[in-house]
């Protein structure tokens, strides 16, 4: 829209609203003459108020967006002004704005960027110089499959292949590249993130929907009170108003009963129509609005080191952070830092990174604990911290097996250095833990210096030596390692290999069994302090073996059938008989806070399912570290599509077989290999279930019962407690298979009871497919957090979106709800914003129906009295303000202020959370309670008033029994009734609740005196008829005790109450606040423990290795003048010159 539509389109969305729709009904209702029974005014000024605030704040929310999309997307064009077929520049750190073939670049031997060596040699060099000829490209339709490209392009008669190689997706980062050139192939929704992103849906509250429920039900209730009413009026008119026409005539066209009471009705319709008072949306948008800006202030959400606060990105979902019952998050980036850091290793039996005082206790490491000195080496990075120094005093020594393995870390890699001054290395790594083990190579005094595709150059305690690089085995997700063949400057040649322990201990030769023992408990106590492990080790070969598998090895790379196959065999041959060296052990960095987070998100029953596109292993390593998955589980299921039963076992392998197969090809899957997975996964999840919950599967169990009925209804799966806690890891192949069809109810009973799930391979669809399985199927409010922008469709189909703003750009961010820069604030988010902004909500339409129904009921009440003539209790000026002025006030200050305990408490207790996930505060129960309550108060502010005024005179004999007396004895009751009532809903008073409460009364009656004033009357006399009323009512004893009368009758009942329930069944606010805490919640949180489970640091190996690409050569710089040959000189400067990763950054 632009700026002359928006009014229309707004109103347009405005009066969707029920409630709108429904006072403007009233309004023409009330141009009506014979049935209006209000002046205009008291309709049309809240209406326009209410669109009025309502507007303002979407132009304003609308605005501000605007203006953040286009700093932020917009570089020299708007990307929605892209199309498919141009030809766009992008520089370094810009976005992917599109799906684009790339073309060139400045970087063009990138090990990121293989593309243009490939042109360079099936489409020759003057390609790049001939993009103006005529040329053609075919591809495929638009998919959602990142990981999958097929087209071709024609140039001058010649075909060329193109796939996902040559291709940069909408969402990646340009890094390290001064420029690139790029044709788009797909643009806006028709690229592969916007595929996987899912629509965009207008997210509303549990409450939203809930009080549409309750508008529809206080339209019925209005329409029986005025059908009542109207019949009332019928029998009335037809047994005593038809003989007092003389004094009371019917109006104009009125001439029977049953015509008066049919216009009698829409007269109490009009009315009565307080009972939903428009007042109430706009009032939820100042609350909502408020609390907004909370989170947005709030300083302890703030992170400094990149100046992000956090930011509450719509003003609408507040009050759903109270009721979180699934958290979804990513890993990357959302619960790790991605950066890697070595920290133990095992060397020939001996372990080191422990440190030990004088009396041989080993110590915590701690800020305070000496580092080890690396200033005798000139190429040490200063950011390498380690501590054992016993580690530094064998690489001194020249231990031998010490300085195989850093030599090992040195050469077995896929690492590009960057040395553009002389001294200054930095690495680019395929791996985060792949860069930490070369760092700590380098550290130690075996730097990698620089490469060739045939050689690779490393400085050995400071000497020079250059090693002819003749084979890189490559890693993959089957070999789960790598190795490289190297030949000494000395002329031996060995093969260095690393990898997963439970792969390379098959490999290891017999002599090596007693070192294996012993690096096995190293690697047990490693894992059991969370570490990331790898196994390295190395074989020496004879040359004249050597030379016969290099030929081979050249026979199969160049085979056009069966390449892959032959190459893994060869690998098999010669990775056979190593020697064992020792292990590693790195430190995956996790986000400040992250455990204490999830500790604490688990004690207020939040479930939190990890949904991440890395492998198994890299999620498993993060969920014990983070302390998802401990050893206090009774066991963690892991569905990957094979199993450890016995009876399955020939099953299991033939289904390994069918499925690696099938990943490696065309996912091309036969009716009954699928039949099989299908049915072995579907065993699988009712095995992991039985274990659970035994009871689960008789025919009696409720849940069963529901499956087997054969309804069209939603399915609504109970909360079911298992037998202990259990964990669910499943992969996204099994996932896919998992999600068919009635297996799903499976899978959602089963994922349920488990207190944690991890969901790893997944691809971003999947990801919103999972969290739209949980809001299917269970009656609970999800979040999804995460940093990029495959977690955009995930963040979209949840109730709530947060976004973290770190290192994956703002794609998340601009698609969330809420947004921060730590994992850590998410806990303060739900635990103190989320919580209070539901409870103040809660608070404030309880109070709000109650005060309605209060004030409306009493027009019922009078209409028995006044013989059915939709005659008004009050003044109409009264009615006009009540809820705009007198009582808007005082509920705002509560619904803003309000805190049943502080922000401190809050945290400390995060089972005061709970309530919040069981909507106790506010629902159909709680609600009918309020129509109840203001049920009786409408009696008791009826009856006693009219009993009070009945044939009652002033101190001075004069009558005060008149209409205006009572009317304004009654509407000055109902006033300091509420009144009284917010004070007793208020929890935490401050300045500002006593100002509103205490002004709102004192406003209320300066305004009253005002207009029943004699001056008043004489200027607008029709319009102030209750001349003289306030001073003459007021002004007697007998008013004021009956409105004391009032108001205690009112009152006490609640008193009463609410005293029996916190002394009888106190809230958890309650018992924190009376210091009445359950012996659980006192108790000293344990300390966290982690598994013993080894786990590989190749998880972050998410693809196919490089080495084919070193090997060939075409992504080599020129070499280094100063990094070939000779000795390194401690003596040449070195000056700080980092440069981040080329190409495009981004995560399957």
């Amino acid at each position: 829209y632009n700026f002359f539509t928006f009014l229309p389109l707004n109103l347009f969305e405005q009066f969707q609203r029920i409630a709108n729709a429904y006072f403007l009904f009233l309004l023409i209702l009330q141009l009506i003459p014979q049935i209006s029974s209000l002046a205009w005014f008291t309709t049309v000024v809240p209406l326009v108020l209410v669109l009025a605030v309502s507007g303002v704040k979407d132009a304003i929310d609308d605005f501000v967006r605007s203006v953040f999309l286009t700093c932020t997307l917009e570089l020299e064009q708007k990307w929605m002004n892209v199309q498919v077929g141009d030809i766009i520049k992008l520089e370094n750190n810009n976005f992917v704005t599109a799906d684009l073939l790339l073309l060139s670049s400045s970087e063009p031997h990138s090990l990121t960027l293989p593309w243009h060596a490939i042109i360079a040699i099936t489409a020759k060099p003057p390609f790049l110089v001939t993009l103006g000829a005529a040329g053609e490209i075919r591809c495929e339709a638009p998919n959602n499959k990142l990981d999958k490209f097929t087209g071709t392009l024609t140039l001058r008669g010649e075909k060329y292949a193109l796939d996902n190689e040559k291709m940069l997706l909408r969402g990646c980062t340009i890094r390290n590249t001064e420029w690139c050139f790029g044709l788009v192939i797909y643009a806006g929704p028709d690229t592969k993130l916007m595929q996987n992103s899912g629509k965009t849906t207008f997210k509303r509250t549990s409450i939203d929907r809930l009080m549409n429920v309750l508008v529809l039900v206080i339209f019925a209730f209005l329409a029986l009170m005025c059908l009542i009413l109207a019949i009332g009026n019928g029998i009335w008119e037809h047994d005593k108003g038809y003989y007092f026409q003389v004094y009371l005539p019917w109006a104009e066209g009125v001439n029977s009963a049953p015509y008066s009471g049919f216009l009698m009705f829409w007269s109490y319709v009009i009315i009565l129509n307080t009972v939903v008072p428009i007042s109430l949306y706009v009032s939820v948008e100042i609350i909502r609005l408020g609390n907004s800006f909370y989170i947005d202030w709030d300083r302890k959400m703030y992170y400094p080191l990149n100046d992000t606060p956090a930011q509450a990105r719509t003003t609408t979902l507040n009050e759903e952070l109270g009721q979180i019952k699934y958290i979804f998050s990513d890993k990357t980036g959302t619960l790790t830092q991605n950066i890697m850091c070595f920290n133990k290793c095992s060397i020939n039996g001996k372990s080191y990174g422990d440190v030990y005082d004088m009396s041989g206790q080993r110590i915590e490491i701690n800020e305070n604990t000496e580092k080890v000195d690396f200033s005798y080496n000139p190429l040490a990075d200063p950011k390498f911290a380690f501590y054992d120094h016993s580690l530094v005093e064998a690489v001194k020594l020249n231990d031998v097996p010490t300085h195989r393995f850093f030599r090992l870390l040195s050469l077995c890699h896929t690492v590009m250095p960057e040395e553009k001054k002389e001294g200054n290395l930095v690495y680019q790594a395929q791996s985060p833990d792949e860069g930490a083990l070369v760092t700590a190579a380098r550290n130690f005094g075996f730097v990698f210096r620089a490469r060739t595709p045939e050689t690779i150059t490393v400085v050995e305690m400071g000497e020079t030596k250059i090693y002819k690089l003749l084979a890189i085995l490559d890693f993959n997700n089957v070999r789960k390692r790598m190795s490289v063949i190297v030949r000494s400057p000395e002329g031996d040649l060995t093969l260095y290999c690393k990898g997963a322990d439970t792969i390379l201990y098959e490999l290891l030769h017999p002599s090596c069994n007693s070192l294996k023992e012993e690096t096995t408990e190293h690697l047990n106590e490693f894992a059991g302090e969370g570490l990331r492990t790898l196994v390295v080790a190395y074989k020496s070969l004879e040359e004249d073996y050597f030379q016969d598998w290099i030929r081979r090895h050249h026979e199969a790379s160049t085979a056009l059938e069966g390449r892959e196959d032959k190459l893994s065999e060869l690998y098999e041959e010669i990775e056979k008989d190593l020697m064992l060296l020792g292990a590693t052990a790195i430190e995956d960095k996790l986000q400040d806070g992250v455990p204490q987070t999830i500790e604490t998100l688990a004690k207020a029953n939040i479930k939190i399912w990890v949904l991440t596109g890395d492998k198994q292993e890299t999620a498993m390593n993060i969920g014990y570290s983070c302390n998802l998955l401990n050893d206090d589980m009774e066991d963690v299921f892991v569905i990957e599509g094979s199993t450890s039963d016995d009876v399955l076992n020939e099953l299991r392998e033939a289904l390994i077989f069918c499925f690696h197969k099938v990943a490696l090809t065309k996912h091309d899957i036969s009716f009954q290999d699928f039949h099989y997975f299908l049915v072995f996964v579907f065993f699988f999840l009712r095995n992991a279930r039985k274990k659970m919950k035994p009871d689960s599967f008789p025919d009696s169990d409720e849940i069963n019962i529901q499956f087997q009925k054969s309804s069209k209804n939603q399915i609504i799966l109970p909360d079911e407690q298992a037998n202990g806690m259990y964990g669910l890891v499943i992969t996204g192949h099994s996932l896919a298979y998992a999600l068919e069809g009635n297996m799903e109810l499976e899978l959602v009973r089963t994922a349920c009871m488990c207190k944690v799930v991890i969901c790893c391979r997944v691809t971003p669809l999947q990801k919103a497919q999972v969290v739209e399985l949980v809001k299917k199927y269970k009656k609970a409010v999800t979040l999804a957090i995460g940093d990029g922008a495959n977690d955009v469709s995930m963040i979209k189909t949840a109730h709530i979106g947060v976004g973290i703003s770190g290192q994956e750009g703002m794609q998340a961010v601009l698609s969330s709800d809420f947004s921060f820069a730590q994992f850590r604030y998410l806990q303060r988010l739900l635990l103190v914003h989320g919580r209070w902004s539901y409870i103040r909500m809660c608070k404030f339409l309880k109070y709000f129906f109650y005060k309605n129904f209060a004030f409306t009921l009493v027009h019922f009440w009078y209409g028995f009295f006044s013989g059915f003539s939709a005659q008004t209790v009050y003044d109409e000026w009264f009615i006009t303000l009540y809820n705009l002025v007198y009582t808007s006030l005082p509920v705002l200050g509560m619904s803003l202020f309000d805190q049943d305990v502080d922000d401190h408490w809050s945290m400390v207790f995060p089972q005061l959370y709970v309530p919040g996930q069981q909507n106790l505060y506010f629902n159909k129960v709680v609600f009918v309670k309020c129509m109840l309550q203001g049920v009786y108060s409408s009696l008791i502010l009826f009856f006693i008033p009219y009993g009070a005024m009945y044939n009652t005179v002033r101190s001075d004999g004069k009558a005060i029994a008149d209409y205006q007396s009572f009317a304004l004895m009654a509407q000055t009751c109902l006033l300091i009734v509420v009144s009284v009532q917010i004070g007793l809903d208020t929890s935490y008073w401050t300045v500002v609740n006593q100002f509103f409460i205490w002004g709102s009364l004192s406003v209320y009656f300066a305004i009253t005196f005002t207009m029943y004033s004699d001056g008043m009357y004489l200027i607008f006399t029709a319009s102030f008829p209750f001349i003289g009323t306030a001073r003459n009512t007021l002004s007697q004893p007998n008013v004021w005790l009956a409105i004391f009368l009032s108001i205690t009758l009112c009152v006490l009942p609640v008193v009463g109450f609410r005293f029996l329930k916190a002394q009888l069944k106190p809230t958890p606010s309650d018992k924190v606040r009376r210091y009445l805490i359950e012996p659980e919640i006192l108790a000293h949180r344990r300390r966290l423990r982690r598994t013993s489970t080894r786990r590989s640091g190749y998880a972050f190996s998410h693809q196919h290795g490089f080495g084919a690409l070193i090997m060939s050569g075409r992504n080599m710089r020129p070499k280094s003048p100063f990094a070939t040959t000779g000795t390194f000189s401690p003596n040449r400067s070195a000056a700080s010159s980092e440069k981040p990763l080329i190409g495009q950054e981004t995560r399957s």
